[in-house]
């Protein structure tokens, strides 16, 4: 099943910054657009692993 997510990408001087609105964590920056959405994709990856890595803990830690 596809997740639809929202990236909001706005321009502050020289700079891009952008973030998700629906997963906390996960905002950036960059010089041109293309960087800012290549670092935007990179982190989403990052916190989206460490999300899943905190579960899995999360879910042992009740186990035991």
């Amino acid at each position: 099943m596809k997740k639809q997510i929202t990236s909001v990408i706005e321009k502050h001087g020289r700079w891009y910054v952008a973030y998700i609105e629906e997963i906390p964590g996960v905002n950036t920056q960059g010089r041109t657009l293309a960087e800012v959405r290549r670092n935007l994709k990179e982190v989403l990856a990052l916190v989206t692993e460490a999300n899943r890595n905190l579960g899995s803990r999360v879910c042992i830690r009740r186990k035991l």
